[in-house]
């Protein structure tokens, strides 16, 4: 049971710091992991950015996953293939949803990060970060998205996540590091004695500490 995201961010910056990343970049998924991830990219004297990640929808049926649109420069689309072909659908039939989650990808960098462009990945090691994870399914199109980004490794680490979910994403990261994986995983938030809301204003203000140049780690 952790006491709330700083107390996880503390003991998981730990966990991380001692495997030495090499050039780390602490990328967190909003708004939860924001600061966790903070905590652990001051632990390691790096940068810190956002992931942000926007579902696709079937067209007709958007509540049906499809696919995800994940922040870069272009943001990346990453679809489930198995669902298109069923559906009878491509790429070309979410071209207006690509148009409209890429605004709302700039929009949200533009509120929280006053529009700060993504974080250069290329030879470094991306290290996504949340408070933790459930089924899975947006930390599987994070991490892909993030590949086109070209960073020389990518790793997840998160606080807590059930095991079947860990092993399933481990087939996307080079190195996954999650403190605790319980097998009776009902729900994140149940792992934290306070796990209130993050507000928008708490990632602004978070996000402004780290927008100067990156610091080393004592």
């Amino acid at each position: 049971m952790f006491e709330d995201r700083k107390q996880a961010g503390e003991q998981l910056a730990e966990a991380v710091a001692a495997e030495r990343p090499a050039r780390p970049v602490v990328l967190a998924l909003p708004r939860g992991g924001v600061p966790v991830a903070a905590v652990v990219a001051e632990r390691l004297g790096a940068p810190l950015d956002l992931l942000l990640v926007r579902k696709l929808g079937m067209p007709g049926h958007e509540e049906l996953a499809a696919g995800a649109l994940v922040d870069g420069e272009p943001p990346q689309a990453v679809y489930n293939p198995e669902v298109l072909a069923m559906a009878g659908l491509d790429e070309r039939d979410f071209a207006v949803q690509i148009e409209e989650k890429t605004r709302e990808i700039a929009e949200r960098r533009a509120r929280w990060l006053a529009g700060r462009a993504p974080t250069d990945l290329a030879g470094r090691t991306a290290i996504v970060v949340d408070d933790g994870i459930a089924t899975g399914a947006t930390m599987r199109a994070a991490l892909r998205g993030l590949r086109a980004r070209t960073p020389e490794a990518v790793w997840l680490a998160v606080p807590v996540a059930p095991p079947d979910t860990l092993e399933r994403l481990a087939h996307e990261a080079d190195n996954v590091i999650c403190l605790y994986r319980p097998r009776a995983f009902q729900a994140v938030g149940l792992h934290y004695r306070r796990f209130g809301q993050v507000s928008e204003a708490e990632v602004s203000d978070i996000l402004k500490n780290f927008d100067q140049p990156e610091r080393r780690s004592e």
